[in-house]
């Protein structure tokens, strides 16, 4: 199954920018015009109405609802965060594949959490044997880690308004390109794939694009765990579909714009 959203994130927010400044225009020249009459006709009724449009105006072009802050800014912060966890892989020396567990593996159920085995034919260990608390399990024998993506996970729950294990994977195929397309305005264009237990993301032109690089050279991070956005995006599927995720490969297309990764839905 494929959905695809061709609309562009950059015209997408040219009209936001440019129905702001059509609203800041109306309401300054309506409040000038306003203040203009009431100087003519000595009116305090149109100085006041006036005054408040030229004061409304003046609050919508100056003030956001958001604040922004430089991108190379917060992946710098980020990419210090990745290097104690290549670290910690390095130090155990683990070459197995991450899986994300599902909510029912947890006592928190809004929370995530990715458990490393220490060996690739190692079973996942049962609800019971799972020890959030912990970094180090003998049994089974692995490691339990915090998704560098949760964080990222739950800001797209809060711009959904929902969490994602109250949703399925239908739900997740339905919004998740909305959301970084126009949305969040993340990606300029996103295209999910599912063919039975494997769900396929492209994402074309994404701000994580810097990050996602810099997590490739480290290799044990990339390869159990995903740079920053996988992490987010296997978090949502483990908590949509109930099943634990594994991130069995992520690719870069020649031009550097298109980000392919490929989730694997694991049996339990």
């Amino acid at each position: 199954m494929k959905i695809r959203i061709t609309l562009r994130a950059r015209g997408a927010r040219l009209l936001k920018m440019d129905a702001t400044k059509l609203i800041c225009s109306i309401l300054f020249s309506a409040g000038v015009v306003a203040l203009a009459f009431s100087i003519n006709y000595a009116s305090s009724i149109l100085a006041f109405i006036g005054l408040g449009l030229v004061c409304w105006a003046a609050i919508l072009f100056y003030i956001r609802p958001e604040k922004y802050v430089k991108e190379t800014l917060l992946d710098k912060t980020t990419l210090s965060l990745l290097a104690n966890l290549e670290k910690i892989l390095k130090q155990f020396d683990y070459k197995s594949k991450g899986v994300y567990l599902p909510p029912k593996y947890l006592k928190d159920f809004e929370s995530s959490l990715i458990f490393i085995p220490s060996k690739a034919e190692q079973t996942l260990p049962t609800p019971e044997e799972v020890e959030e608390e912990k970094l180090y399990s003998k049994n089974p024998n692995g490691v339990y880690l915090t998704p560098p993506g949760l964080a990222l996970s739950k800001l797209f729950e809060k711009e959904l308004g929902t969490s994602f294990i109250r949703v399925d994977l239908s739900y997740i195929r339905e919004k998740l390109p909305r959301l970084f397309i126009e949305d969040m305005e993340i990606a300029e264009n996103t295209e999910i794939k599912t063919e039975n237990k494997t769900i396929t993301i492209e994402i074309t032109n994404h701000v994580f694009n810097e990050i996602c690089q810099e997590t490739r050279k480290l290799q044990k991070t990339h390869e159990s765990i995903g740079c920053p956005l996988c992490s987010a995006i296997a978090c949502a599927l483990a908590k949509a579909t109930g099943k634990p995720i594994k991130i069995e490969k992520e690719e870069q297309s020649q031009d550097g714009k298109t980000t392919r990764i490929q989730f694997n839905l694991l049996e339990e």
